[in-house]
């Protein structure tokens, strides 16, 4: 085995096929990581509740990170560290999604809300905000949003697919989500290897030990790796461990 102590998984177009279950062969090999003693950790954009049944799956209990950082949890159902948007800045973005009229999410504290679902009686100051984001189709629209939430500032800026924006508080990203599971555990960054396929993992990918792109990642994730593997439908993940972690 090698030096590296955490594997850092992304969760959709990673550790997940595109129907969204961990293949038979993908979970036999990090139940092998386990066994060799390292510690699996899952790192997405999703929030605790849709994370948690595959964390069960694999009988999981080490630390998390959800919402692209936002959340991180040191064991199931421990909260570590939590870093919330202003209700200010998630007015903006919702007025954004309206002015455009684009496809829309945001995730609270225990919920979603999704543009088909939202209430317009929503109270932005009485719930607490961790995320928000929008799918745009056009691309030409993509980046006149963008430019508007570059131009507002204080915003991390990710996507977890090439057609779809994420937003959450600036400097908060898997990455830093990834420096408090390695205090928690006693490692450095180092010591893991981080695994993903779209701009929210990057900053992960270029802030660990080893850095992986799965087959199916986005151009410039691939740039950034230190490998690229086979795609989520290919066992991507199980390749990594084969060669990286169990070799």
């Amino acid at each position: 085995m090698g030096s590296y102590k955490l594997l850092a998984l992304d969760m959709d177009g990673t550790v997940l096929n595109d129907d969204q279950k961990i293949t038979p062969e993908t979970a036999y090999w990090i139940q092998e990581a386990i066994k060799a003693g390292i510690t699996v950790s899952f790192s997405t954009g999703r929030g605790f509740d849709s994370a948690m049944p595959y964390a069960k799956q694999l009988g999981l209990e080490s630390p998390m990170i959800t919402v692209n950082g936002g959340e991180v949890w040191s064991a199931p159902y421990q909260l570590h560290r939590r870093h919330l948007m202003e209700a200010s800045v998630m007015k903006e973005l919702f007025s954004i999604a309206k002015r455009y009229d684009v496809w829309f999410w945001a995730y609270s504290v225990g919920q979603i809300y999704l543009q088909s679902s939202w209430d317009n009686e929503i109270i932005f100051e009485d719930k607490e905000w961790l995320k928000f984001g929008y799918t745009v189709e056009d691309d030409g629209m993509r980046h006149e949003i963008l430019s508007q939430l570059r131009a507002m500032g204080g915003l991390e800026i990710t996507n977890s697919s090439p057609t779809n924006i994420e937003l959450n508080p600036k400097g908060v990203s898997k990455a830093s989500g990834l420096l408090d599971v390695c205090d928690l555990l006693g490692i450095g960054m180092h010591e893991v290897v981080a695994v993903g396929d779209s701009i929210n993992d990057l900053a992960a990918i270029q802030a660990v030990g080893l850095g992986v792109a799965m087959g199916n990642a986005q151009d410039t994730v691939k740039e950034a790796a230190d490998q690229i593997v086979a795609s989520n439908e290919e066992d991507g993940v199980a390749e990594v461990i084969r060669k990286f972690l169990l070799k």
